[in-house]
């Protein structure tokens, strides 16, 4: 068992940004991983220590103009499944308490939240606001998606939420890749899932 999920530390807007589009076979892996087909022309702007997928970053717009509602989409089934206990146990709650009282983290969370959208509108047309949100996750008043947070971090390197949800949760242990990589689709034995 090896700590597959670290944060990287050349991880940055520029690095995601030059993240090209995921070959068929990487496709097929964010598709295996999310149970889905990956869609909005995903690129990896994170990897696992087995070389996987961990944050796909995806256009702005799908294929027929529907807005997508992140830039970052959380591709492990592993951390996945960790930020949902997470949010499971509240700790989006404690958040949003903490970004009511705490002046200086909901100062950089909003000064993350405007570098996101920046960064989106870059890769594309703008999107309207999802939710009355201009930008994902609840940013920039308040926590709605934890997997968002964390997945905008470990690709970025901003994002105060995703930090906190980093330190409570990497590096991650993983048994084996998720997905094999030989048969692009297939789920390995022992496997996150």
């Amino acid at each position: 068992m090896i700590d597959a999920v670290q944060r990287d530390p050349a991880a940055s807007y520029e690095r995601a940004a030059a993240a090209l589009p995921a070959d068929d076979v990487t496709v097929a892996v964010l598709s295996a991983q999310l149970g889905r087909p990956a869609r909005g022309r995903p690129a990896v702007a994170h990897r696992c220590g087995h070389g996987l997928p961990t944050v796909a970053r995806v256009d702005p717009r799908l294929e027929d103009g529907t807005p997508f509602p992140t830039t970052f989409w959380l591709a492990c089934p592993l951390l996945r499944s960790a930020v949902g206990r997470m949010e499971a146990d509240h700790e989006m709650v404690r958040l949003n308490e903490r970004l009511a009282e705490d002046d200086g983290l909901r100062a950089e969370y909003a000064t993350g939240a405007d570098r996101y959208v920046a960064f989106r509108d870059a890769l594309g047309a703008p999107d309207p606001p999802l939710d009355g949100a201009p930008t994902a996750g609840g940013m920039p008043t308040r926590v709605k998606c934890l997997h968002v947070h964390l997945a905008h971090h470990l690709a970025t390197g901003d994002n105060p939420v995703g930090a906190h949800v980093a330190d409570a949760l990497l590096p991650m242990a993983c048994p084996a890749p998720c997905v094999d990589t030989a048969s692009a689709g297939a789920v390995a034995p022992g496997g996150a899932s």
